[in-house]
Order: structure tokens, then C-alpha cells, then sequence
């Protein structure tokens, strides 16, 4: 579960099952967890955040969307899913 960005104290990482999938990240916070697709960047499903929290994360990703997507494509080739 490789941590790829800590920002404002988010935490977005990568389940490595989850490397089957299409590109998404979760992220997670005092105990909240959610889910978004990275292209386009949209909510996929969340336990615990409220909407502003949503939407700082969303533009988080949206302001992050390269760096997520290299970390994406990097634990793929590692894993021979690419």
C-alpha cells in the first residue's frame, strides 16, 4: 500500500490488488476513507468525509492528477500489469 502524496493531511495511496482496476487513488484522514477515479477525477465512494472535505480532495487530485497517475503507472510496471 505505497503512500504517494500527504497533503493537508490527506493521505492518498494505492491498494496493490486494486492495480487491476482503472486508475483510482484513496485517500483517507482521521479515520475517513474514499475512493475517486483519477480520469476523469470523480468521487467513487466515501465513509466518513463531509462534502467541503470532498471537495478539497477533489482538487487536491485534480491539482495532483500527473504526479498520481506516474505513481499509478510506476506500481504497475513493478507488478507487470501495465
Amino acid at each position: 500500500m505505497p503512500v504517494i502524496l500527504r497533503i493537508r493531511g490527506y493521505r492518498f495511496w494505492f491498494y496493490e490488488a486494486d492495480l487491476i482496476e482503472p486508475p483510482h487513488v484513496h485517500v483517507g484522514k482521521a479515520g475517513s476513507e474514499a475512493k475517486f477515479w483519477i480520469d476523469p477525477v470523480l468521487l467513487a465512494r466515501s465513509r466518513g468525509f463531509r462534502d467541503h472535505e470532498l471537495n478539497e480532495i477533489e482538487a487536491i487530485i485534480e491539482s495532483n492528477r500527473r504526479q498520481i497517475m506516474d505513481a499509478w503507472r510506476k506500481e504497475q510496471s513493478k507488478r507487470g500489469n501495465s
